[in-house]
């Protein structure tokens, strides 16, 4: 009996996530994945200056020997631009789970970030500090069309990428059914909406919240445009009404925490 279109399809990005390594590289990231003991750590490359910053201890927890190299002979494959502070580890990425396991008794507040196809991965990085500093359950973005685990995304992420939960579902607007049916009121950030964050947020009183925010130039798609609840915005004081979507997050994450 011949598979399914859609079964070969599975199995096959099953498969292709099996094989998927990331390179984290820089002090702060390395050090992180190396005491997190749900990181599947696969090959750590450092400098004997490295090495010494990182220290006996932070090693040891890590489980996985380094092979100390010369600075001059860095040969990993990351960007030769890349910051690397002589410190690189190859890792699997991290498995966070299901949506719903996240939403509904993860960790941290009932608040949850969602990210509409948010590509560049300092922008991402920025917001899982954000998100992590705030207490946010999760970040969630579509697997297509977002960024995925990478260094540069972790560097920025300084750390938050090994314990913020960054959930990235096959449809985005299926998990935002998803979360809308767990109980979760979705608020779109949109510049030219009526209603600011503010006003929104004390309407929704105690109930959970996803913050819902698009690319810069093209901001949501009208599906999930359609999908939130209701759409707010950030007031601004003059004429310039634009926030780095980042920037944005944290203000959002900021005033749903102290509503």
């Amino acid at each position: 009996m011949t598979k399914p279109d859609w079964v070969i399809d599975k199995e096959r990005a099953k498969r292709q996530a099996e094989r998927e390594t990331v390179w984290l590289f820089g002090l702060h990231a390395v050090r992180d994945a190396l005491v997190n003991p749900a990181r599947k750590k696969l090959r750590l490359v450092l400098t004997k200056n490295a090495a010494d910053r990182l220290g006996a201890e932070v090693l040891a927890a890590g489980g996985i020997s380094p092979e100390i190299v010369d600075p001059r002979n860095f040969n990993v494959p990351i960007d030769p631009e890349s910051v690397h502070q002589g410190a690189a580890m190859e890792v699997k990425p991290l498995n966070w789970g299901k949506l719903a396991d996240v939403a509904i008794s993860g960790e941290g507040a009932p608040l949850v970030v969602l990210l509409d196809r948010v590509t560049d991965p300092h922008n991402v990085g920025a917001v899982l500090r954000s998100a992590e500093v705030f207490g946010a359950r999760a970040v969630i973005a579509p697997h297509r069309h977002s960024a995925p685990e990478t260094g540069a995304l972790a560097k920025t992420a300084s750390g938050a990428l090994e314990r913020q939960p960054y959930l990235r579902v096959t449809n985005l607007s299926e998990a935002m059914e998803e979360l809308k049916a767990m109980g979760y009121v979705l608020l779109g950030l949109d510049g030219d909406a009526d209603v600011t964050l503010g006003q929104a947020l004390a309407e929704v009183g105690t109930r959970p919240v996803g913050l819902v925010m698009g690319a810069e130039g093209p901001g949501l798609r009208d599906k999930t445009r359609e999908t939130c609840d209701r759409l707010v915005k950030i007031p601004a004081a003059g004429g310039f009404a634009s926030l780095n979507v980042s920037n944005a997050a944290a203000v959002a994450l900021y005033a749903a925490t102290i509503r």
